[in-house]
């Protein structure tokens, strides 16, 4: 039996609606804000909470060599199945700690992370961004994805203002490259009144 993770509430009993909304939105789309911060092929990339794998892959196919974690086994091992690759290696592991990642001891060109933050409040967040930074090369970028509006019934999320993330990042040596707000991709989230921010960091060489 898996433990708790908190923060995944929701995800596993939700997973074939997950896979057809999340699937169904191409990474290049919705990846357009950052598509030129991007490391050039071939790189090392993490993707933290890499969900159906959609992003892993996307990354796999350009070149790049990824490591997918996520935390949900109803999502991971579909994952792994839908989107087999080569250069792809899927981890179990969770935020705030990242303690699997922290003990392989690698750095990578990109981390992403993709919806992620708000599931942690904010307690969870101060512990989990020096773990995160920590996991950035220097010279490479963090690219997160912060979600805001009505939370789904279900889950357990929390409202972050962007600011509360940039501070703590540029103490961490991760130099702002891009803040950006805009309206959700898709239509469910749209009409629910959902909008993101999109911040990208570089870390210091």
């Amino acid at each position: 039996m898996q433990p708790h993770v908190s923060g995944t509430e929701g995800y596993a009993a939700e997973a074939d609606s997950l896979f057809v909304r999340y699937e169904s939105i191409p990474s290049e789309q919705a990846h357009a804000a950052v598509l030129h911060l991007l490391p050039k092929a071939p790189a090392r990339v993490l993707d933290i909470g890499a969900g159906t794998g959609r992003d892993a892959a996307w990354f796999a196919g350009l070149g790049h060599q990824v490591v997918a974690v996520e935390p949900t086994d109803a999502l991971r091992i579909r994952a792994i199945q839908l989107h087999a690759s080569p250069a792809i290696i899927w981890v179990d592991d969770c935020l705030p700690e990242l303690a699997t990642l922290a003990a392989r001891g690698e750095q990578f060109d990109l981390v992403m992370l993709t919806a992620v933050l708000m599931h942690l409040d904010d307690g969870q967040r101060r512990r989990a961004l020096p773990n995160i930074a920590a996991r950035v090369a220097p010279g490479g970028m963090l690219i997160m994805a912060l979600r805001h509006g009505p939370v789904p019934p279900g889950r357990r999320m929390f409202e972050i203002d962007a600011e509360s993330i940039v501070e703590p990042a540029r103490q961490l040596g991760l130099a702002l490259e891009l803040n950006r707000h805009g309206e959700s991709l898709g239509a469910e989230n749209r009409a629910a009144g959902v909008t993101w921010t999109t911040l990208a960091f570089a870390k210091r060489p």
